[in-house]
């Protein structure tokens, strides 16, 4: 399986804890840490992804199309709601949310149109971008 069919059968199993949809089931939510462990600390045999590092399966999860959302920061103004809503704050710091607007639970026939962006090549400068002419081989040689 690619990796977005992996994560998606991730999300609809009951078997990760680490990883679930948004209440809108437009976004991913991942619990970076419990991830670490419950994903990426498996053994060989049991393995998800090839990877151990997070960083890899959030370079995939760019490569996919998926981009960061950050949390809705609007506070309350009374001092208890504050506090309140400071402590959830510090207790979800470590989930990450990430959306692709073609991998929606919604709609699960568009994952098909889930795919790998195209690699930019680095290349140097062609003379011709530079404003250079080739040089040309002196004659009689």
């Amino acid at each position: 399986l690619c990796f977005p069919q992996k994560l998606w059968k991730m999300l609809e199993s009951d078997q990760f804890r680490s990883i679930w949809w948004s209440d809108s089931g437009k976004c991913v939510a991942i619990n970076e840490e419990l991830f670490k462990e419950e994903v990426l600390g498996r053994g060989r045999l049991q393995r998800v992804f090839y990877t151990q590092r997070i960083k890899s399966v959030i370079r995939q999860l760019h490569i996919y199309g998926f981009t960061k959302m950050q949390r809705d920061d609007q506070r309350s103004a009374s001092l208890p709601e504050f506090l309140a809503e400071e402590a959830a704050v510090s207790a979800h710091s470590q989930i990450l949310y990430y959306y692709n607007p073609c991998f929606n639970r919604a709609h699960p026939w568009l994952l098909e149109r889930c795919m790998r962006r195209a690699a930019l090549k680095r290349r140097a400068p062609r003379a011709a971008e530079l404003g250079e002419r080739p040089l040309q081989k002196p004659r009689g040689s």
